[in-house]
């Protein structure tokens, strides 16, 4: 009895393995901050393609993959608009890019992200990265999850990796991002470069 239920069991989760995503096994590790920040041509609710080495007039930028779905995503889009209100005069202007597998979720698909764009009155690009490929260039786990990037003479450089601030759940604390920016722009280096992403992991898809 004790060999079947060991049989069983081994049964199970072989099962439970083999329907996980293999991509989601085996992701790169991604950037770290110093980093030079992977360049990408990512279609934006607009209809236009957006390539971040032709963001030539900011400073920096503000990438946040984000998504429809997520209650986290959700509960940070005020938050993520008002990072772009705040730093976009500043130079450092928000883009956010949803990674998810759109077949997985369906929420997320780019008709939805449209609509939740002109709901949520984005004043920001939205991208879509239909074939996660920046997702996992970049080491994005979960939504949302940010990468501060500041402007090089010919490409961007990642300062800061992680959470939006410290407030997932409960009252606000330290904002991170807003730190790192306000460091940046006073010619500084940020004093806090990664803290933990807190949210929905990325749907990945099936190989």
């Amino acid at each position: 009895m004790n060999v079947f239920v060991r049989l069983l069991a081994a049964l199970v989760l072989t099962m439970v393995l083999s329907s996980l995503p293999s991509s989601a096994a085996d992701l790169p590790d991604g950037v770290k901050v110093g980093d030079v920040a992977p360049d990408f041509s990512l279609l934006n609710v607009d209809g236009k393609q957006l390539v971040l080495h032709e963001q030539t007039t900011v400073k920096g930028l503000i990438v946040v993959f984000t998504c429809n779905h997520c209650p986290y995503s959700v509960k940070y889009e005020d938050r993520i608009n008002a990072l772009d209100a705040k730093y976009r005069e500043m130079g450092y202007a928000v883009v956010a890019i949803n990674p998810n597998d759109t077949v997985a979720v369906p929420e997320d698909a780019y008709s939805k992200m449209i609509e939740r764009a002109r709901t949520k009155k984005f004043t920001f690009p939205y991208l879509i990265d239909a074939t996660q490929n920046v997702a996992k260039a970049y080491g994005a786990r979960r939504t949302p999850h940010v990468f501060v990037l500041s402007r090089q003479k010919n490409n961007f450089r990642v300062e800061y990796i992680g959470a939006i601030d410290d407030a997932a759940e409960g009252t606000i604390g330290e904002k991170f991002v807003e730190n790192a920016i306000d460091q940046l722009i006073a010619g500084k280096a940020p004093q806090t470069t990664f803290t933990k992403a807190v949210g929905c992991t990325i749907k990945w898809k099936k190989d």
